[in-house]
């Protein structure tokens, strides 16, 4: 089996001044940093006293999900001899908060919305099954990941 490698190093950045001293006394800010990439501001939802103009874990996780997705059909669409010249997903996911605090995500769907200019729309919810089966971040996932898919055609330039 062959096997890739990832890293990255996560820095909290949100020491008010006095630590971790109680629950309101920090900022929930990070920095994630890939080797050569920018650096992703990061801090926890709003909900959870974070910033709402940073991206969350839960922000990235939909996102990978998404864009996963959209490369291997973008893959695969191009082996079907499709031209995609246009492809949305208003991806949408809901995390439920136990109790205790803890909490999981319940289920994502993804929702691309999908143009092209050549290839079979008849084709369209097999290639989103393909994709789904062969998406890295959907196969590690431990909830529902479904996909409500619309193909439509449109003119070459």
């Amino acid at each position: 089996m062959k096997s890739h490698l990832y890293r990255a190093t996560t820095t909290w950045t949100g020491d008010l001044g006095k630590g971790t001293a109680s629950y309101r006394d920090y900022s929930r800010n990070h920095e994630v940093a890939i080797p050569g990439k920018p650096v992703l501001a990061g801090s926890a939802d709003a909900a959870f006293r974070g910033d709402r103009d940073r991206w969350t874990p839960e922000d990235s996780l939909l996102g990978a999900l998404s864009t996963c997705h959209m490369l291997w059909f973008l893959h695969l669409a191009s082996e079907a001899g499709w031209v995609v010249r246009s492809y949305v997903d208003a991806a949408e996911a809901e995390m439920e908060v136990n109790a205790d605090g803890s909490g999981q995500f319940a289920w994502a769907v993804l929702r691309p919305e999908v143009r092209i200019s050549t290839g079979d729309p008849a084709l369209s919810e097999a290639l989103h099954t393909r994709a789904h089966d062969m998406c890295f971040i959907a196969r590690s996932v431990n909830f529902a990941v479904t996909c409500e898919a619309t193909v439509s055609g449109m003119s070459a330039p």
